[in-house]
């Protein structure tokens, strides 16, 4: 029985179970190369409409080759368990190419992974295994930590935990280390590059950054005329590299703004730091100009989450009465703690630069955010824009 839409179809899409309902199995598989076109990939939608990104033969290769077995160093004694699904970049390379590539095992797990249902993955409850490489997100990491079934550094076998989808915030690793003994590996991705492109190292973890450009693909930081920016500076990061998509399907706008010759924009603003690692600033379209001056969202909000009281928090710029564009941070505290307005401006003024501190503190019993667990901060500015 063919299922329903999820939503109504817009101009130029089909429903996938019809179309290959009216097409029969190929007699022999097709002939194909590197460059052929081989599968479609759609974006988790952080910042709008998922888009439809066309991935080639020879991308998931080059994405084992480059991160899986040169930086991860997995290995046929692994048993591999993602947060993320297979139909998401990031699941498809934890779940599936990685391990296949290398002849490790795989958990696959079908509900949410909530923390006490990864929890069970972790200490063998569930098919008696006990995962030695553990791939997550900031969002999970922080309800684990926070969850009072957290099992023990003895309970579980991991030797290798990476975290991708957000930046990950230095007390996060830091904390998560201090209880299991292993590094939280922080690394940037994308479904237009497929996987991690700029990453920390097993051997080499410099928490509050996203590590180092992985060996086969270049970085570049760009301002706003298009030139290079100085260390220090925030810039429009680029990435070019053997595993990037081919383009937007039906979509060529926006492909000839992300893919322009041989380069990817990611959307994401980077400083390059003096030891050539990489912190984030925030997507490039959440970037907030307060008095003139540039505010990484990520940088208060990575300050929030220290707060003994936070759990998370997400930061947008909305407009005053005079029109001029202040921070407003959205919190969402930890199970039975409390804290003041005034309390955590006071405690991001003790830490950043004062002027970097919210103007507005609201209360929420949870974010907006994809299946891969980004915030979807546009989502907040839209809610911000219904009460003006």
């Amino acid at each position: 029985m063919v299922s329903r839409p999820v939503a109504p179809l817009d101009f130029g899409e089909v429903e996938l179970e019809s179309f290959l309902e009216q097409h029969a199995p190929m007699p022999r598989p097709a002939s194909t190369n590197a460059d052929d076109p081989c599968f479609w990939l759609y974006s988790s939608g952080s910042t709008g409409r998922p888009k439809g990104t066309v991935h080639s033969h020879a991308n998931p290769y080059w994405t084992c080759e480059l991160y899986a077995k040169a930086i991860l160093r997995l290995n046929e004694s692994d048993i591999c368990f993602s947060a993320a699904k297979l139909f998401f970049a990031y699941g498809l390379g934890n779940g599936l190419t990685f391990p296949m590539s290398v002849g490790a095992c795989v958990l696959l797990m079908p509900e949410r992974p909530t923390p006490e249902a990864t929890f069970k993955r972790w200490t063998g409850a569930v098919a008696g295994l006990k995962p030695t490489v553990f791939f997550g997100a900031p969002t999970g990491f922080a309800g684990m930590l926070a969850s009072p079934s957290l099992p023990s550094r003895e309970q579980v076998a991991l030797r290798l935990v990476s975290s991708a989808g957000e930046a990950l915030p230095a007390e996060l690793g830091e904390r998560f280390k201090a209880h299991f003994g292993v590094d939280i590996i922080d690394g940037i991705g994308s479904t237009e590059m497929l996987h991690i492109y700029i990453s920390n190292r097993p051997d080499r973890v410099r928490y509050g950054t996203t590590g180092w450009a992985v060996p086969g693909y270049r970085i570049e930081l760009r301002g706003d005329d298009g030139g290079p920016v100085a260390d220090g500076e925030p810039g429009d990061l680029y990435v070019h590299g053997p595993s990037a998509a081919m383009m937007y399907w039906g979509n060529r706008a926006k492909t000839r703004e992300t893919f322009q010759g041989g380069w990817t924009k990611s959307g994401d603003k980077y400083v390059h730091n003096a030891d050539g690692s990489y912190t984030y600033g925030g997507r490039s379209d959440d970037m907030l100009k307060v008095s003139g001056i540039y505010i990484s969202p990520f940088e208060v909000e990575a300050t929030l989450v220290q707060h003994p009281a936070v759990l998370e928090a997400a930061v947008v710029g909305v407009a005053d009465a005079e029109g001029l564009i202040k921070t407003k941070a959205f919190v969402v505290l930890k199970n039975g703690e409390q804290a003041t307005d005034a309390q955590l401006k006071a405690f991001v003024k003790d830490k950043l630069a004062p002027y970097k501190y919210p103007r507005q503190i609201e209360f929420v019993a949870e974010l907006p955010k994809t299946a891969t667990g980004k915030i979807q901060r546009f989502k907040l500015r839209e809610l911000e824009k219904t009460r003006s």
